[in-house]
Order: structure tokens, then sequence, then C-alpha cells
């Protein structure tokens, strides 16, 4: 019996020492991880555009190549539509510290004059640290080469597509139909949650700019676009863009009617999204409880960063998939999941009844 615990132990004790390493290879190889994995993902959501243009007699490289133009036109289009609100918002950051300034002055005195004359609050100058630019400049430029290389893995990826399942056949001992079901699946997971993601925000980003542009908002279009990307990280993104643009539309505008009318309409968008446009365009592919959608956010984002705390909703998707096909993991797949038990026992229920009422019309 002690010889049996012992080995549990060395089990969970090696499982814990995998689990570190894996964490640390992951955050010292972020450089090649990071677009590595984008282009993994982008490649399966692009390969339906390759492999049509393919079957339709182009050479695969040219496919490929058309397919990278086609999508870096779009968002070359959209970043140029974009520009001119970019350069306008720039030209108007020091008007809006200065409102920053000077309401934030008002704000201290009056809380100063509740509390009374002893009490004592930072200088707001302290707020703006110089440093800050520079880590901002840095994160940028790293972003940047992780978009040049990105392309480079998208292209590579389709290209050499049969040798990875070659590869991954050749490496299966359970045969090859399990591994093309992986595939498949897996394939499935990343190409219904981008391309549906992908729509959502476009949804999102119309509606956002229409309400914006009747609210006044000066650089609606720039903000709505904003408001969508951020809506790619659920919880934080959604929390954290609103309150930037709450805080935006408060310093420049005089009446306190405009910033909660946009936080009402932020928060009746979002319900909007939630509620009814993501159900219907994403529906439950990734189908990842809230629960571990947050943990994976959270992981991502100490791993990743911005990238991570996108990337590892879908990778929690196609942790999964792994799980529920080793029947040892299997327990674990479950508990990713967002199938309660009850819910599971109806959908079982209807699903032999249908099997039930086939099997009777066969006969």
């Amino acid at each position: 019996m002690d010889s049996l615990r012992i080995l549990h132990l060395q089990k969970a004790a090696y499982s814990l020492i995998i689990f570190v390493l894996v964490i640390w290879i992951m955050m010292a190889g972020s450089v090649i991880l990071i677009p590595l994995v984008w282009g993994a993902f982008f490649a399966f959501a692009l390969y339906p555009i390759s492999n049509w243009l393919e079957e339709r007699g182009f050479p695969r490289a040219m496919a490929i190549l058309l397919t990278l133009i086609f999508v870096t036109f779009l968002a070359v289009f959209v970043f140029y539509s974009l520009t001119d609100q970019v350069i306008g918002l720039i030209k108007d950051i020091p008007n809006i510290k200065a409102s920053f300034y000077r309401k934030m002055n008002i704000y201290i005195e009056d809380v100063g004059e509740f509390l009374g004359p002893d009490s004592d609050f930072p200088l707001t100058s302290d707020l703006m640290n110089p440093k800050n630019l520079e880590v901002a400049l840095f994160e940028t430029g790293r972003s940047l080469v992780l978009l040049g290389v990105m392309p480079l893995f998208i292209f590579l990826m389709l290209y050499y597509k049969d040798f990875f399942s070659e590869f991954l056949r050749k490496l299966s001992k359970d045969g090859e139909p399990k591994v093309l079901s992986f595939i498949e699946d897996s394939g499935k997971v990343i190409q219904s949650y981008l391309l549906g993601m992908l729509l959502v925000t476009i949804i999102v980003s119309i509606i956002s700019g229409v309400t914006f542009y009747f609210l006044g908002i000066k650089y609606y279009l720039l903000f709505a676009v904003f408001i969508a990307v951020m809506n790619l990280i659920p919880y934080v993104g959604v929390i954290f863009s609103s309150l930037l643009l709450v805080f935006y539309v408060l310093l420049t505008t005089d009446s306190m009617f405009y910033p909660l009318a946009t936080l009402f309409m932020l928060w009746l968008i979002q319900f909007v999204e939630n509620n009814f446009i993501t159900p219907v365009v994403v529906g439950g592919k990734v189908r990842v409880n809230a629960f571990a959608v947050i943990l994976a956010i959270l992981i991502g984002g100490f791993i990743w960063g911005v990238s991570g705390m996108i990337l590892f909703i879908p990778l929690a998707g196609l942790l999964k998939i792994t799980f529920e096909r080793i029947p040892s993991l299997a327990p674990f797949g479950y508990l990713l999941g967002d199938i309660y038990p009850v819910i599971e026992k109806r959908e079982n229920f209807y699903k032999k009844l249908i099997k039930k009422i086939k099997n009777q019309r066969n006969k």
C-alpha cells in the first residue's frame, strides 16, 4: 500500500515538473512559439480558400500566395481606413491630457474638501510615467516582427500540409482513422472559432460604429474597431475597452450624460453580442465552460501576454478534444466542457429517441 502511494506521488511530482518545464519553454520561446501558433491557427482558417483555388487548377504555391495577398489587402484596407482617425487622435492627445489634469484636480479638490485639509493625495503627474512609453514602443516593435514572420509560417504550413498529415499517421500507434478524426475535429474547432469570431468582430464593429456616430463620439470608427477587436478577449477585453472609451468620453465632454449613455450602449451591445450574435454565429464549437475560459485567459496572459489571452481559448478547446480521445484523461475533457449532467442526459435521451424513430421507419 505504501509503495502504491509512493508511486502515485512520483507520478504527480513528474507531472508537476513537466508542467513547469512546459510553461518555462513557452515563456522563454515566446518569440518563436507565438507566431508559430498564430500561423497554425490562420493556416487552418485560410485552408478552405487556398484549397478552393487549388481545386480549380491553381498550383498550390500560387493558391496560397493569392490567399495571403487577399487577406493582406483586406487588412491594409482596414488599417488605411483608420489612419486618419488614428492621426487625429494622436494630435488630440495634448488636449486630452490637459483635460485629464484639469478634471483630476477638480475631483481631488472636491474629495479633499470632503475628507478634510489634512488628507494627502498623490500628484496626478505621477500617473504619467515615461517608462510606460518605452515599454509600449518595445512591444509595438516586437509585434511588428511577429506579424512579419507569421505569413511565412502560414505559407509553409499550407504548402506542406500533406507532409504534416503523413507525419501524424506514421507517428500514430492506434491506427490512421483516429488520427484523421482528431485532425478533422481540431481543424473544425480552429476554423469555426476563428471564422466565427471574425464575423462577430465585423458585426460588432458595424453596430458599435453606428452607435458611436449617433452619440457624437469624434473617432467613432476607430473606437468601434477597437471595441470589436478587444471583444476577442472575453470578459477582460470587454471591460478594459469599455472603461477606456467611457473615460475618453468623460474627458472630451462637459456633461455626464454622454459617458453614462456610452456606458449603457456598450452594455446593450455586449448583451446583444453575448446572447444573440455569438451563439448564432459561433455556436458551441469550442464547447469550453466559462471557468475554463477565464483560467485560459489568465494563464495565457501570464505566459504570452495579449496573444496568449486570445490563443489559449481555442487551445483549451483543442485540449478538451485531446482529453476526450484518451480514456484515462476523459474526465478532464468533461471538466473543460460546458454541458451540465442534466443537459447531457436530456441530449442523450433525444438522440436515443431519434434513433429509435429512424429504426422503426426503416422496418
